[in-house]
């Protein structure tokens, strides 16, 4: 066989081998290392999803149960405060009972004085009546003095004071000069140092 034969020989049988050889095998290991690390991404992925909603869960408990905490001490400090309110309520009325008690037993004397008063008037002369009813009212104001009823000094002649006296009325007087008391209508009280009733007055205009 010549060279030129044989180099043509060579290259069919090359060509042969060539199509007739079975292709380069890829690892089995290669072509699922993809599908595992999908995989894997996926799983750290929902345990991240997982972790996230396990904080949430965590902190919306603890949301909830500060707020149940919260509304429950409101509740107390309400019903804490009702009661007081109460209490002060009771303690208050019980006191103004406890006044008016106090008032009107020491008054009782009075009212006995005058019954007696009345009687004797009615067997006795005037004078004597009105001698009985000046003890009475001597009385009386005894003790509404002695529960801190004090007078308010007003008579014609003084200075009209608005935070004692109420002006009824104004006209002109020839004895009084302008702005003064010409008479005294109803006399006014302080009970503790504080106004109970002003003086009714004229003044002078």
């Amino acid at each position: 066989m010549t060279d030129k034969k044989r180099t043509t020989h060579d290259h069919k049988r090359g060509a042969r081998d060539a199509a007739g050889a079975p292709a380069a095998k890829t690892p089995a290991g290669e072509s699922a290392k993809p599908a595992e690390a999908e995989a894997e991404a996926e799983a750290a992925a929902d345990a991240v999803a997982e972790a996230q909603a396990a904080g949430a869960g965590a902190e919306l408990a603890a949301v909830t149960r500060e707020r149940d905490e919260y509304l429950d001490h409101l509740r107390r400090l309400k019903a804490e405060f009702e009661n007081y309110r109460k209490r002060v309520q009771r303690d208050h009325e019980e006191l103004r009972l406890r006044a008016a008690e106090t008032v009107v037993e020491s008054l009782l004397p009075v009212m006995d004085n005058m019954s007696r008063a009345l009687e004797a008037g009615a067997r006795h002369e005037e004078g004597q009546l009105l001698a009985g009813l000046e003890l009475v009212s001597g009385q009386l104001r005894g003790t509404l003095e002695g529960h801190g009823l004090e007078e308010i000094a007003v008579e014609p002649g003084v200075l009209f004071d608005p935070t004692v006296h109420e002006a009824i009325m104004a006209q002109p007087s020839p004895e009084h000069p302008e702005g003064t008391v010409t008479q005294v209508l109803e006399l006014g009280y302080l009970l503790h140092g504080r106004l109970l009733r002003p003086a009714k007055v004229i003044v002078a205009s």
